[in-house]
């Protein structure tokens, strides 16, 4: 009997011994390892919500994490999430808040592998934002800013190509856009400021789908320059009347201004062999006695991977972009480095001061010649306005710029009669069909007796032949725009 109390006692004692220990092992949250942390918990709930479009609960849950728990390993991605939030929310007020939290994240976690995609998603919360080219640019300027920005602090991301085709897109647009402006001003005969935009197109965007549209109304431009001084009134040995041009001088100015068109064209030829405006470059050419160059193999390896990269816009796709607010990009480079570094642009002022009659006039004390569009000047310091009933007058200490507007010949008093000006032999005349001049030479062609046979051999292998460029050549050209000619 002694001995069955004794069992009992020991499995008493041993089963209230196990009870404690079960009971204390249930108590310690810290002991059950399957359990989860709470900055867990709330940063899983807050994506859960996020997935199910309850952006609000999620920004709440996340925000909940970040004040309660300000040491926990989840606070960086929970930053990120709340941009998150708002750029999935979209909204022109829920875009601009994502742009402030990816910017405070980037300047809170810098050398996190997330800043790089939240520096992407501030440059794509303005391409949505993005417009066509003949409406508001903001949006497309703060795109290109941020993708630069993007591709220059962070070159070793894995997003950087993504960045550089979106930057090619958004360049598109805005070269679009210099190149409407360059064309607008050309029609209204603004040759000056024409010639600024277009400059700074070239080479600010020498990827843009018609850079050789552009080049070739630039030497439009020149030699739209070229015939409103031939038709200037000329002046007499003593330089009367005033707004005139001298023979000397013309002939100068004309060799020059004949000389940039000359450039303009053929660098459609040397950079953009296959484009449709080549063919048209060499007429050009031909008409100024220029020599026409041909273009080596690798630039046309170059020209022919662009052109091969673009695509033409969908039937489709044109009917939604007459009623979509953002512009096609489907003409866009997918080949190729977009510009990171904008060039020095070129300004209408900068144009006139590198024109050579306005130099000489500015010399000679006299007005500048009207060759180009400007606003008209005011009057200079301590002038007084000008009036109706006398004719204005520049002196020597005025400013040459202001006095630039419109192309007026100036019409001589009938006091001073002027004589009918000689024939210049320095003026150029078109070619006359009945009496066809031999064809030009051909540049990087090295001529007989110059150079050994090897060399020239050499010279030869590296240019691309007619044949290359004919049979890639694009054959219509029904999208071109037609130039009012001068």
């Amino acid at each position: 009997m002694s001995r069955r109390i004794s069992l009992i006692v020991v499995l008493a004692t041993l089963l209230a011994l196990t009870t404690a220990c079960a009971n204390k092992k249930s108590q310690n949250p810290l002991a059950n390892v399957g359990s989860k942390q709470p900055d867990k918990v709330l940063f899983d709930k807050a994506m859960d919500a996020m997935r199910h479009n309850r952006f609000d609960v999620a920004r709440l849950t996340l925000q909940t994490l970040i004040n309660t728990y300000p040491d926990s390993e989840f606070i960086a991605r929970a930053k990120l999430a709340v941009g998150d939030s708002w750029y999935a929310e979209g909204g022109t007020a829920a875009l601009a808040q994502a742009e402030q939290e990816y910017d405070d994240f980037e300047t809170f976690f810098p050398n996190m592998p997330e800043a790089a995609e939240a520096q992407l998603k501030i440059a794509n919360i303005h391409y949505q934002q993005m417009e066509k080219a003949d409406r508001d640019y903001t949006h497309a300027q703060r795109a290109e800013e941020e993708y630069r920005k993007m591709i220059t602090q962070y070159p070793d991301s894995k997003l950087v190509p993504e960045a550089k085709q979106r930057l090619l897109e958004v360049q598109e647009v805005l070269a679009e856009r210099e190149f409407d402006i360059g064309r607008f001003y050309y029609l209204r005969e603004s040759y000056l400021a024409s010639m600024a935009r277009l400059q700074s197109l070239i080479e600010r965007y020498p990827l843009y789908s018609k850079a050789d549209e552009a080049l070739y109304l630039l030497g439009q431009n020149y030699e739209a320059q070229i015939a409103r001084l031939r038709e200037a009134a000329t002046c007499d040995v003593h330089g009367l009347p005033r707004g005139c041009v001298r023979e000397a001088d013309k002939a100068i100015y004309i060799k020059e201004q004949t000389q940039k068109a000359a450039d303009a064209y053929s660098l459609i030829l040397t950079r953009y062999p296959i484009m449709v405006r080549s063919d048209d470059a060499k007429k050009r050419l031909e008409a100024l006695h220029q020599p026409i160059p041909r273009p080596t193999k690798a630039a046309l390896a170059q020209n022919k991977a662009e052109d091969a990269s673009r695509r033409e816009a969908t039937t489709a796709e044109k009917l939604m972009g007459l009623v979509r607010k953002g512009p096609d990009v489907s003409q866009a480079a997918k080949v190729g480095d977009p510009t990171l570094v904008d060039p020095t642009p070129v300004s209408v002022q900068e144009v006139l001061r590198n024109d050579t009659i306005a130099a000489i006039n500015s010399t000679r004390g006299e007005k500048a010649l009207q060759v180009g569009v400007l606003k008209s000047g005011e009057p200079a310091p301590n002038e007084a306005a000008p009036r109706s009933d006398q004719p204005a007058t520049t002196t020597a200490s005025a400013n040459p710029l202001a006095a630039v507007s419109h192309m007026q010949p100036a019409t001589p008093n009938a006091s001073a009669t002027q004589p009918a000006a000689q024939e210049d032999p320095n003026e150029l005349k078109p070619i006359d069909s009945a009496a066809a001049l031999p064809p030009p030479p051909q540049l990087n062609e090295i001529q007989s007796g110059q150079g050994s046979s090897s060399a020239k051999a050499a010279a030869d292998s590296d240019l691309a032949s007619d044949k290359d460029i004919s049979s890639s050549k694009k054959k219509k050209k029904k999208g071109l725009k037609k130039l009012v000619p001068f």
